[in-house]
């Protein structure tokens, strides 16, 4: 019998006794204790995020273009999956981004003391600058640099290149399945040390900036969880019925099932079978629901969009930066392009988030914070996600009958 804590768990409890811990060093005025010797701890945990963002997007991404080598069998059906969820992942971004920049207008974002003095906003260049410079001169310096876009761009070039290879890349197809297996593992262990991290970080900020940050991560769930809403609602059962001409209420009615077990199991993988039920109720094939399910909880990603913008925001805010229209143009394309590679590793909330903010140059320093209430935006957008993979099957479903 195994009596090893879940992870979610422990962070619960790392998050309880941080917040403990730092309400007793904020009324007990040392504070100073949590900065000198939990802070660290924590620190160690943000630069082994950052370490492991790069090598995990880049084979992750490049493992899941080699494996989808059938994608010319599919052919129609393919296509249109993929771009239905860049297209919906890339709408839930804006949403995100609406909604975060709405609560931080409205003064309901903190400003901490963040160490951010040497932070330089950056001047958006133009649409064809920021194209320009998303295709890299030097890869080497696009990897030391943790230039993101420039990575997801290297990734997408060398996978499109394996699999043009054919056979003569074999050695190449093993060397990425070998090197992203022993990545996945050295994520799992980074990704287990964050009680630690949420710990430290907790007690750390608590202490030096008093209860009023509870309540500043009580609203950013509040508005992760509006944006979640609005978009099941604006684009998976509009989807439904201008597409389908399926009645919004019965397409939630019959998703329902799959969203409430997707809610409770944050998995997109573990809720397949309750999906594919649901699917095949509202009317989607069984050969396409099969590939487009799967599929789609592998780079489906738009509950992990809008809790990228809505954190990016906070976690700027936070630090006391104002993000550009530019920037927020990089976060959606980050967070779209990303989703592609990203979706099916475990923990891949906070390494795209690492992500996202590396790509802007934000300090990571205050991603703890969001670490630790992670499992309650996990339970949301894992809901979203699953949602997104049943109006997909749906839709693809009536526009391949139509060539029929």
């Amino acid at each position: 019998m195994n009596n090893k804590m879940s992870l979610p768990m422990q962070i619960l409890i790392a998050l309880v006794v941080g917040i403990a811990v730092g309400l007793v060093c904020y009324f007990g005025g040392f504070a100073d204790i949590t900065t000198n010797y939990l802070k660290p701890f924590g620190d160690i945990f943000v630069n082994l995020l950052k370490f492991i963002v790069v090598p995990v997007v880049l084979l992750s991404m490049i493992d899941g273009i080699i494996s989808m080598n059938d994608m010319r069998k599919v052919g129609s059906v393919g296509v249109k999956t993929v771009v239905y969820f860049l297209c919906t992942t890339a709408i839930a971004c804006v949403i995100g981004l609406v909604f975060a920049n709405i609560f931080n207008s409205a003064g309901l974002f903190p400003v901490l003391d963040a160490a951010s003095a040497e932070y330089e906003a950056k001047e958006f260049s133009g649409f064809m600058s920021t194209l320009v410079a998303i295709f890299p001169t030097n890869m080497w310096k696009s990897f030391t640099d943790a230039n993101m876009l420039q990575v997801i761009v290297i990734a997408l070039f060398l996978g499109g290149s394996i699999l043009a290879a054919g056979e003569r890349a074999k050695l190449c197809r093993d060397f990425v399945s070998s090197a992203y297996a022993v990545i996945e593992q050295l994520m799992s262990f980074i990704i287990s040390l964050a009680p630690i991290g949420v710990f430290t970080y907790m007690a750390w900020v608590v202490a030096t900036q008093g209860s009023e940050i509870l309540v500043s991560l009580l609203l950013v769930i509040v508005c992760a969880y509006l944006g979640y809403i609005v978009h099941a609602v604006l684009v998976y059962s509009l989807s439904a019925k201008i597409f389908v001409g399926m009645n919004p209420v019965k397409f939630f009615k019959g998703a329902f099932a799959a969203m409430i077990f997707a809610f409770t199991s944050t998995s997109s993988a573990a809720t397949l079978p309750v999906s594919k039920e649901c699917a095949a109720e509202l009317g989607a094939e069984d050969d396409i629901a099969s590939f487009v399910l799967p599929l789609g909880s592998t780079i489906n990603m738009d509950g992990t969009a809008i809790y990228q913008c809505v954190a990016t925001v906070f976690l700027a805010s936070c630090a006391n930066i104002h993000l550009t229209i530019g920037q927020m143009i990089v976060v959606v394309v980050t967070a779209t392009l990303a989703s592609i590679g990203t979706a099916g590793v475990s923990g891949a909330g906070m390494i795209m988030l690492a992500m996202v903010l590396e790509a802007l140059g934000i300090p990571v320093a205050y991603i703890g914070l969001i670490v630790a209430v992670d499992r309650i935006f996990d339970m949301g957008r894992t809901c979203l996600n699953v949602t997104g993979d049943i109006a997909c099957s749906v839709c693809v479903t009536k526009w391949e009958g139509k060539k029929k």
